[in-house]
């Protein structure tokens, strides 16, 4: 298996390359590639990466993302339209979307991928939750960090439906997005590591029907508790 890592050197804020190093230690055969800020995309070749990965990335990281990408736009809607695998994290998600506005008016037009706008404001207190949604019947838990919030303007499918903490903006109980073999979300971090059910799922899509995330007891273990503290009504959802 091999997993393009796009744009890297855009940071790893919240240690989303997490999900990648768990993969790596789940499975024997994994193969991750860096391409860096310049050079063309290896998903651009049919068939020559299995997975593209992006995490969170500053607001800078952003418009250079954008910068960097959109000299492939025709060819990464059609990656997408022919299945290839990508998930995204964090605000991340954002750059896929028509556009971000700010509050002082600030427009930055993204990648136009999927029919969705981000609005954002940097002047603000970051908004800080945790979160629980359902994917698949499986119970996802997790935590945001944003300055923006995503709108859905078509027919989009999301990725998790929530039941506790906001979805893809504050007043929305979809989060994410799901089309296709592209998943996106605003979870931060480690997601595949505080998920092991999901990264299980998640990993059979490759034809992996054996995988068993690494130190699986351990993770299991600290997923039913932090499940159990999140859905308790007690526990402060908003920080």
């Amino acid at each position: 298996m091999i997993i393009e890592m796009l744009y890297p050197e855009l940071s790893n804020l919240y240690g989303d390359a997490a999900n990648i190093n768990y993969i790596k230690e789940s499975c024997t055969d994994i193969k991750v590639i860096e391409t860096h800020l310049g050079d063309s995309p290896l998903f651009l070749d049919e068939g020559k990466v299995d997975l593209v990965y992006r995490g969170t990335m500053t607001e800078r990281g952003q418009e250079l993302f954008i910068e960097n990408l959109s000299k492939y736009i025709d060819e990464l809607k059609n990656a997408i339209e022919r299945g290839q695998h990508f998930l995204v994290t964090g605000n991340a998600v954002e750059v896929f979307g028509n556009y971000i506005i700010d509050k002082t008016g600030e427009k930055i037009d993204c990648l136009e991928v999927f029919e969705f706008h981000t609005e954002r404001d940097i002047l603000a207190k970051r908004f800080n939750s945790l979160y629980v949604g359902i994917f698949n019947e499986i119970k996802i838990v997790g935590f945001k960090s944003q300055f923006g919030h995503s709108f859905y303007e078509g027919e989009i499918t999301p990725l998790f439906e929530t039941l506790r903490g906001p979805g893809f903006n504050k007043n929305e109980h979809r989060e994410g997005i799901h089309y296709k073999n592209f998943i996106g979300t605003y979870l931060l971090g480690p997601l595949l590591v505080l998920n092991p059910d999901f990264a299980t799922c998640f990993m059979n899509q490759f034809g992996i029907a054996d995988f068993k995330p690494a130190y699986y007891e351990t993770a299991k273990a600290a997923y039913d508790l932090r499940l159990k503290q999140y859905l308790d009504e007690k526990t402060g959802f908003y920080y």
